[in-house]
């Protein structure tokens, strides 16, 4: 049992350290693929607006799916119809292309199910 825990340490060890820090001039096209999103620092966040706290609630459990898929989950503020997400790749002290991979999840999921 400690070997195979040990195996998968190690897995997630390599798979994160493959995800490399974008540097800035890598992050700016990156951004231009988000455009509803904001960088501050080493961060990216966006608020999404709804009708009211069932549709947010909604809106999060979509986003949780999507970020348990990609082993890369979201700081989240719920304020009755509003949803904050902010990302960033904290063991990489930076954005990643994770980061903005999730963002246009996040915005796909708003745009089809709560804009329509």
């Amino acid at each position: 049992m400690a070997a195979a825990t040990s195996a998968v340490r190690a897995a997630t060890f390599h798979d994160r350290t493959f995800m490399r820090a974008l540097t800035v001039k890598q992050i700016s096209p990156c951004l231009k693929t988000v455009p509803d999103w904001s960088k501050r620092a080493m961060v990216i966040s966006r608020t999404f607006k709804f009708e009211g706290f069932p549709a947010a609630m909604d809106f999060v459990n979509r986003i949780a799916r999507k970020a348990q898929k990609l082993n890369h989950h979201p700081d989240i503020d719920i304020r009755f119809n509003q949803v904050t997400l902010r990302l960033s790749t904290h063991d990489q002290g930076g954005l990643t292309k994770n980061d903005f991979t999730l963002a246009r999840q996040c915005d796909e999921v708003f745009t089809k199910i709560f804009t329509s």
